[in-house]
């Protein structure tokens, strides 16, 4: 099947889309992807969205800005698929389905709580094609994280890459999660911890930039240890997997009297913290790292990151996958899985009972 992902991730900075043809199972080909990004005015919509989202106990409700955020959501990605189509002369009907995951406004697993706003239904009918959406809720009313899903897919993508095994994929999008395949095919995932989100959020509030291109004004910091270390003493690092998170779970406030360049050096420190402390809870050591995620394009941070972890990092790019697409593509390669009734994660990587289907299809 050609299945379209579309995946608008924490950091709030826009659509990506890519081009799968899978039968859920193998990769027949990777085809190409795009990205559309979320204006500024989207952005603060969206963040305003998140922070009014606090005291929601009712998933489908769509109170004050919140409809606002998900007409604007729903409208991005009707969008970036347009374009994409346009700029790699698809027509519309060559694609069988669309997994359309959502912008995450609130994870609250702890209390049987994730919600994604975006309008499947919408979109089926302003593309004409059949859309899969709202993928964690099920996972979730089983008991469930509702996340990391991705992680269901890594073994797919990189199947023919001839890495070796153990292999830990480490996404770093708004939030970090790992992914650690064994050698007999063991699953094993969860959420580290903070990625970009707390950075982004500095650099935007300072500067108005999205993020800190290339990590340079991480690069000119210092890192300050006494704020490190308080950092970390966040329980949820000595929880063990599967776990996942909120967007808004850490509180960066006590960086906030530090200058631009130390406030990143330190939260980015803070993300190759946690992902040291993460990697102490796999199965064992893995015996290579992919790096993806906006993450993967920030030298600083995968400097502090191969010195945490003692090991040498490649990103997705070097290995042969898209360190920018690879959690849509696995969003397309979940829709056809969808269809066809397959796992869509396991208690290995979300806690789930059992191994859990779900998936909503919207038809046009």
């Amino acid at each position: 099947m050609r299945a379209i992902g579309l995946m608008s991730g924490t950091s709030f900075d826009g659509v990506d889309v890519a081009l799968v043809e899978t039968d859920g199972e193998r990769i027949e080909r990777l085809g190409p992807s795009g990205y559309h990004p979320y204006d500024p005015a989207a952005r603060a919509t969206l963040s305003r969205a998140v922070a009014e989202t606090a005291s929601m106990t009712d998933r489908n409700a769509r109170p004050g800005v919140l409809g606002v955020a998900e007409a604007i959501v729903t409208g991005a990605h009707r969008i970036a698929v347009e374009q994409f189509l346009a700029a790699h002369d698809i027509a519309r009907s060559e694609i069988d389905v669309i997994g359309f995951h959502g912008q995450t406004v609130l994870h609250r697993p702890e209390i049987g709580l994730t919600v994604q706003i975006g309008d499947g239904e919408a979109l089926a009918r302003a593309l004409g094609r059949p859309v899969v959406y709202d993928f964690r809720a099920a996972d979730v009313a089983a008991g469930g994280q509702g996340a990391p899903l991705a992680p269901t897919i890594h073994p797919v993508l990189t199947y023919d890459l001839g890495l070796p095994r153990p292999l830990a994929v480490l996404n770093l999008g708004g939030v970090g999660n790992v992914t650690f395949i064994g050698e007999d095919g063991e699953l094993v995932a969860f959420d580290t911890g903070p990625a970009n989100a707390l950075m982004d959020d500095r650099v935007a509030r300072e500067t108005g930039e999205a993020f800190d291109r290339d990590g340079a004004v991480a690069g000119a910091g210092r890192v300050h240890d006494d704020a490190l270390q308080r950092l970390m003493a966040h329980p949820y690092f000595e929880l063990p997997p599967p776990k996942s998170l909120d967007r808004n779970a850490f509180d960066a406030s006590i960086t906030d009297q530090l200058s631009l360049a130390d406030a990143l050096a330190t939260l980015a420190a803070f993300t190759a913290a946690s992902v040291a402390r993460a990697a102490a809870q796999l199965p064992r050591a893995p015996a290579a790292w992919i790096v993806a995620g906006g993450g993967a394009r920030n030298p600083t941070l995968l400097r502090m990151l191969s010195e945490r972890l003692d090991a040498k990092l490649q990103t997705a790019d070097e290995v042969g996958l898209s360190g920018d697409a690879l959690e849509a593509q696995a969003f397309a390669v979940l829709a056809v899985r969808s269809l066809r009734g397959l796992p869509l994660s396991y208690p290995g990587t979300t806690g789930a009972p059992r191994p859990m289907t779900g998936g909503v299809l919207a038809r046009p």
